[in-house]
């Protein structure tokens, strides 16, 4: 799963995105509010983490524009400010969920679970496909009902495999939803974590198309 942060402290920023890519999430990291339309009209997330206190464009004008544009994708504030009436402006403005700061990495690691779970109500809780079972929120995932143990890497191309079972994903799409901005891709990357996933799961587990992509049998 992808998420979108948007925090102007450099050391809380980097903190977070650390840790959340040690979580097995692709973080996109954001330092403004200027540039977050944009990065969301051109990338899919899953959820966006929004501190309230941007500069140039607050946290509270950027989710206002979000809901305008009719962005229905969960948004979790973080904020300095911990009167009731800045948590009842930050809710009726759209957001889904607020966390005051200091507060503890566990606590942001459950909203964030809670929230990606709440949006995926609607859909299966588990993805299937070719033996193989992957819970998307806890970040399970069990072949032959053995649970398995993956990098965050081979979970986020599993991840998109079983999202689209039955369908060629490209290369690009890929290492697009595997990788954060500015981490380098070396050409054979997705070769090698496909190669992996194949080991583990038996070489029928996934197909290739040459010039057009992978997939997982539906």
């Amino acid at each position: 799963m992808r998420i979108l942060l948007v925090e102007d402290d450099t050391q809380l920023g980097e903190s977070l995105e650390a840790a959340l890519r040690m979580e097995q999430y692709a973080v996109d990291w954001l330092r403004s509010g200027e540039p977050v339309r944009s990065a969301l009209g051109a990338t899919p997330y899953d959820l966006l983490i929004l501190d309230l206190g941007l500069p140039v464009v607050p946290g509270m004008q950027v989710l206002r524009q979000l809901r305008a544009d009719k962005q229905q994708l969960p948004v979790l504030l973080l904020t300095a400010r911990n009167t009731v009436a800045d948590k009842v402006d930050g809710l009726d403005a759209g957001a889904d969920d607020y966390l005051t700061k200091p507060f503890e990495i566990a606590e942001l690691f459950a909203r964030v679970r809670a929230l990606l779970r709440r949006n995926g109500d609607h859909k299966a809780t588990r993805l299937q496909g070719a033996g193989i079972s992957l819970d998307p929120v806890d970040r399970q995932v069990w072949f032959e009902d053995q649970l398995q143990t993956l990098t965050a890497r081979e979970f986020a191309i599993l991840e998109i495999l079983l999202r689209n079972a039955g369908r060629f994903v490209s290369r690009a799409r890929l290492e697009e939803g595997t990788y954060s901005w500015g981490e380098e891709v070396e050409s054979n990357t997705v070769e090698v974590y496909i190669s992996r996933l194949r080991k583990r799961f038996g070489s029928a587990a996934i197909e290739t198309m040459r010039g057009v992509g992978y997939r997982i049998p539906d």
